[in-house]
């Protein structure tokens, strides 16, 4: 089993997003895929009920009051985490993981939470010793504009592989509505959206 955290203390970031995305497209794929989903929001699990029986199918985990384990034979589970998580539970999902995917916005509130949260992943032995590689995603990212700059400044310096940058789009909250992703679509815009995905895809395999 392959197992994909996806992780910031700053909320907002999107991190319900790409693992939902993530799940609908290991799911897509052939792969038995779990999601879990450790926010009180419940995020994660509310789009799986709206997800149609005919899209790929894709098992729900609620870990909100208590880390559990994958079901039998599960190939993929992606792990929705909320922002606010004790630091033994940042810990024990991390010795659970294979990847760490985190997600970050162009802002300067955003960017100064994830330098904190990476400073506080550097403590853990698997990431420092660089044992579970940590992903870094820029997020709703508008070209050409001084904030997707700043995050590229940001990002260049911090210390992990930037994987990918997703272009923003209002698709993205559409098909969420739907209990879909872009890995659902055929339409011509939804794929090349997904073409920002590529580089993320190939990195957690």
């Amino acid at each position: 089993m392959r197992t994909i955290l996806v992780s910031n203390i700053k909320g907002g970031v999107g991190k319900t997003t790409i693992a939902t995305h993530l799940s609908a497209y290991f799911a897509g794929h052939g792969h038995k895929t779990a999601l879990a989903d450790l926010d009180r929001q419940k995020s994660s699990l509310g789009w799986l009920k709206t997800r149609p029986e005919t899209a790929s199918p894709i098992q729900g985990l609620d870990w909100v009051k208590e880390i559990g384990k994958a079901p039998a034979g599960t190939g993929r589970l992606v792990i929705d985490a909320p922002a606010a998580m004790r630091p033994k539970d940042v810990e024990e999902l991390i010795r659970l993981s294979d990847i760490v995917v985190l997600p970050v916005l162009p802002g300067a509130f955003d960017e100064a939470a994830t330098a904190r949260f990476l400073d506080k992943l550097e403590e853990v032995k698997a990431i420092a010793k660089e044992k579970v590689p940590v992903a870094i995603v820029g997020n709703r990212l508008r070209a050409r504009t001084k904030a997707a700059d700043r995050l590229d400044t940001f990002l260049a310096g911090a210390g992990h592989q930037v994987v990918a940058r997703l272009r923003d789009s209002q698709m993205y909250t559409d098909l969420a509505a739907e209990g879909l992703t872009l890995f659902d679509q055929k339409a011509k815009r939804a794929a090349d959206l997904r073409a920002d995905w590529q580089p993320l895809l190939d990195f957690v395999g």
